[in-house]
């Protein structure tokens, strides 16, 4: 689950890592409420406003403008709230700025340059250990660094078992370049990053930049988060930050009737019980000649409800050719997934793109039988091969 910049923040702060100070406005007069409390609070007069979507790159399209005054705050907030964002990290079309975030300038005027660092904590899945990658080219895309000057990214290992080392930790502030009280500082950081990343269970946290002030400060002035799903059973409080209008609709829907869905760009509609058949029915979907438009997992339960109501997440896709549906009948039986497909489709009257239906496994003669006799515009297959013919045919 993504979380918002304001919402990554929170968590630093109640592990101590040193923030960037804002409050969220979803009006213009809100985010003026906002700068003026911030002012009071800080002694700053000018105020960053930050779009807070589920994107990077929010600065390259607009979304992030620096306000010297409080008309400036009120006018920045009504352009970027209702906007639709466009940034390297979302489609053509964009994502609807719903909320801003009114932070503290950091940057502090008549001061030398400040300096910028990018720091991220991810699990390695070679090595099966945490890492923390850093460098010293803060505020620019780590995929650039990556490819320009791949010798300024630092990558520092840590066993779970023994978790993050004081060494290591000075060893990543000495990389930085770092000296005195700046050096305290990064070490001090770098453990509170480390914490806040194992015990929110994330799958990711990500800060660029990370600022050192003027003043020695170390702080993050941004934040991506991203919390493994697996894990949010154990965080309610983080769970009450989902903003689903951040998500696919569809897959949203998808959620809500126990449907594993993901959206993808395709042609050809699966709906298929188990991920492993799933991903061999993406590969032969490809083999074919036609492109997968989504994953669909219905799970071990494929009944006429739960059928129907994948049938119609598919169809909202207006690029569907064709729907596969390939069910392995183990747990459950393949004559009641043919009845399900058979009830679904009188259900929903006329469907107008094709669809192949692959059952195997118990009772999958009766399923072909009951497919093949239900006078409804439904092809049958029994071998992979002929599955995968059959979707060659109605592409062509």
């Amino acid at each position: 689950m993504n979380l918002h910049e304001y919402q990554g923040k929170e968590i630093l702060n109640s592990f101590g890592v040193r923030i960037q100070r804002g409050i969220v406005a979803t009006t213009p007069a809100e985010a003026v409420a906002a700068a003026k409390k911030l002012t009071e609070d800080t002694g700053t007069g000018w105020h960053v406003i930050k779009a807070q979507v589920h994107a990077g790159g929010r600065g390259k399209g607009g979304g992030v403008k620096l306000a010297k005054n409080l008309e400036q705050v009120e006018e920045i907030a009504g352009n970027i709230i209702g906007m639709n964002l466009i940034t390297p990290q979302t489609s053509a079309e964009g994502k609807k700025v719903h909320q801003v975030l009114v932070a503290e300038d950091v940057y502090y005027p008549g001061d030398s340059e400040p300096e910028e660092y990018y720091m991220s904590v991810l699990l390695n899945r070679a090595t099966g250990r945490n890492m923390i990658m850093y460098s010293t080219e803060g505020g620019m895309d780590i995929e650039t660094v990556a490819e320009e000057t791949p010798h300024l990214i630092f990558h520092e290992e840590v066993d779970p078992a023994t978790g993050l080392l004081g060494f290591q930790a000075r060893r990543i502030a000495f990389n930085l370049g770092l000296s005195g009280m700046a050096f305290k500082e990064m070490t001090k950081f770098v453990f509170a990053l480390y914490k806040a990343y194992t015990n929110s269970d994330s799958s990711l946290f990500e800060i660029n930049p990370v600022l050192k002030t003027s003043d020695d400060k170390i702080m993050a002035v941004d934040a991506k988060v991203s919390l493994d799903d697996n894990a949010l059973f154990r965080h309610k409080d983080y769970a009450a930050m989902r903003d689903t209008r951040e998500e696919n609709p569809v897959e949203v829907e998808a959620g809500e009737k126990g449907l594993n869905y993901v959206d993808l760009d395709g042609n050809v509609g699966c709906m298929v019980n188990g991920a492993g058949l799933a991903m061999a029915t993406m590969d032969l979907i490809k083999q074919a000649g036609g492109e997968p438009a989504n994953f669909l997992d219905v799970g071990g339960t494929a009944d006429a409800e739960r059928v129907e109501a994948a049938f119609k997440l598919i169809l909202k896709d207006p690029n569907v050719k064709a729907i596969l549906v390939n069910i392995f009948g183990g747990i459950v039986r393949c004559d009641r997934v043919a009845q399900g497909i058979v009830d679904a489709y009188k259900n929903m009257g006329t469907i107008e793109v094709p669809i192949i239906v692959r059952l195997q496994g118990t009772n999958a003669d009766i399923a072909k039988e009951l497919i093949d006799n239900s006078g409804l515009d439904v092809q049958s297959a029994i071998e992979f091969q002929e599955a995968a013919d059959k979707v060659q045919a109605v592409l062509a």
